[in-house]
This record gives structure tokens, sequence and C-alpha cells, in this order.
């Protein structure tokens, strides 16, 4: 391949398959960098035969924490990154059948460390911001359907998410949105699919 680098997700010694972590080849002189974001056929031989339909954007402060999402009819396969700043980035695997079912996995993503981080369909997922400002942009396999969102509480135990609390912050001094506090559990999750 040669222009990327691709890890697989490992936790508690077990590997969380469809999980990834992309480090694209960064070319850099004097003048700057160069690097290709987005190559399909890099991304065919590393195992991601995908097309992608919508890229997505956000900025957030300090202390923001997003997620942990998903969509339930409508899934989509994320490929996601950040441009400005760091965050710590979480996927939960919620595949039915899956050997690593309700498993998490975290990865530091910054503008720094240009690494990408690639979630597949039935996942849920979510970030924390730990710089002053984060830029985040990401791929999507399907398109975004309004009244299709599901999530998982951030903080479930049965999860065990361990977030990195920003430098100077306090749990209590996060901002999330009324909807990501109010997320069930995965208990909720699994007794609402009879799982």
């Amino acid at each position: 391949m040669g222009k990327i680098t691709v890890e697989n997700c490992e936790k508690d010694g077990v590997v969380i398959e469809g999980l990834k972590i992309i480090t694209p080849t960064v070319f850099g002189d004097e003048r700057g960098y160069f690097m290709e974001t987005y190559n399909m056929n890099d991304m065919k031989e590393a195992g991601i035969p995908l097309e992608f339909v919508q890229d997505n954007q956000s900025a957030s402060k300090k202390g923001v924490l997003r997620g942990l999402h998903f969509q339930k009819q409508f899934p989509q396969d994320k490929l996601v990154r950040v441009i400005n700043g760091e965050v710590f980035d979480v996927a939960v695997d919620l595949r039915e059948g899956s050997a690593t079912f309700g498993k998490w996995f975290g990865v530091l993503l910054s503008a720094e460390n240009k690494k990408q981080f690639f979630i597949p369909k039935n996942f849920a997922h979510g970030f924390i911001v730990l710089s002053d400002y984060a830029e985040f942009c990401y791929k999507c396999t399907d398109f975004y359907h309004p009244n299709d969102e599901g999530g998982l509480l951030w903080s479930d135990p049965d999860i065990g998410v361990e977030w990195p609390i920003p430098e100077g912050m306090t749990v209590e001094e996060l901002t999330l949105s009324d909807k990501d506090r109010a997320w069930g559990g995965i208990q909720a999750y699994k007794a609402e699919r009879n799982l």
C-alpha cells in the first residue's frame, strides 16, 4: 500500500473486528505538508471497499461530549478524523451476535497525528473534545435520517467507557445535549431488541 497504515483495534486482548485506525502518509517540507485524506483504491486494499455518500463537519469547544449515537434502521459506516484540535473518539460494538458486543474502543484523534478511525455499521459512536476547540469531519455510507436516531448513555457503567476528562475540568463541567444526557444504557438497548 504505502500511502496508508492500517491497525486493527484491540480491547482487553481481543480484536474488535472491523474497527480500524488509519494513518495516512504525510509528505512534509519547509512549505508545510501534503497528504491524501481519502483514496478509494487504498481503502479497498485495506479491506474497506465502501461508497461514502455524505461528508459532515462539526465544531465543538473544550469539554463537549457528543454521543454515543447510531442510526437504527439506516446504519452508517463512518470514517472520522479531526482537522483542528484533539478529541478522544469512541466506538461501541452493537452488532447482534458479535463476540465483542458491548465492548468499546477509544482512540485519540488530532490535527497533529492525522489519524482516521473507521467505524463499521452497527456501532455507537461518540467523542469528547480535549483541546480548547476542535473541528471534526466524517464520511458516511448512508444519509442522515433525522427520525432514525438512537443512542446509548455515555456514562453507562455496563459499557464502562474510560473517558478522559479535559485538563482543568471536572465531569460535572462537561457539555452535553439534553438528548445525550437522557439515552438509556446497553441493558435497555438489549431489552428493546430482545437480545
